[in-house]
């Protein structure tokens, strides 16, 4: 299934600093663009770095005595206080690759950049999230046309496809030769689906899975 992309959800609008960017006046962009944290670029718009508002706390509570906190704590500009290197996407990426390397890092947000490394953007957990305010109506288009009848083979109304909030259900009667597990793992690769139930034709309160 083809999942919405990193370029179609990312916020281009980016707030960024120079390595030589003051403390204060990074405190200054936060605060003005109601923002956590800010990309450091070099000379061709490259990101090195990020400044956080947890890095320029250290300034208060003075870090701890051994690098790189302590170093932090006595930083002046975006060069002292950034975490380098910056974890950053590809625009082609998929949300579910920008997810996953989400989680694995335990972050919020990621960089976006071009095939020449240059700064082009940034998509957040709440961004990836818009999936999930895709339509049913949407969604049930996708799940027939390219799961059933694209990937499966199957008639547009083999199956009777509901999909009420995110949550799939397919009743009817499958080809031997097209597993259950397989029909459902299809669904839940279609962007903004939150559940997937089957139901065997004749049975409808039966829930072989989900």
């Amino acid at each position: 299934m083809n999942h919405q992309k990193v370029r179609d959800l990312m916020s281009e609008a980016v707030v960024r600093v120079q390595r030589g960017t003051p403390f204060k006046e990074i405190a200054h962009l936060l605060q003005e663009y109601d923002i956590t944290a800010v990309p450091v670029v070099d000379a061709d718009d490259r990101p090195v770095g990020v400044v956080s508002e947890a890095d320029l706390l250290e300034k208060i509570w003075g870090g701890d005595t051994a690098p790189p906190d302590g170093a932090k704590a006595s930083a002046t500009d975006a060069a002292g206080l950034m975490t380098s290197p910056p974890l950053s996407a590809r625009e082609d990426w998929s949300v579910v690759d920008a997810a996953r390397v989400m989680a694995r890092h335990g972050i919020k947000r990621l960089l976006v950049v071009d095939a020449g490394e240059r700064l082009i953007g940034v998509v957040s957990r709440s961004d990836l999230l818009r999936v999930f305010l895709r339509g049913d109506r949407e969604i049930r288009t996708e799940i027939i046309e390219e799961a059933l009848v694209q990937t499966l083979g199957l008639a547009p109304s083999a199956l009777q496809v509901d999909v009420t909030h995110g949550h799939v259900v397919l009743t009817g009667a499958l080809p031997e030769q097209v597993p259950v597990a397989v029909l459902e793992d299809l669904c839940r690769r279609v962007d903004g689906v939150v559940a997937v139930e089957f139901r065997a034709a004749g049975d409808a309160d039966a829930e072989l899975t989900r």
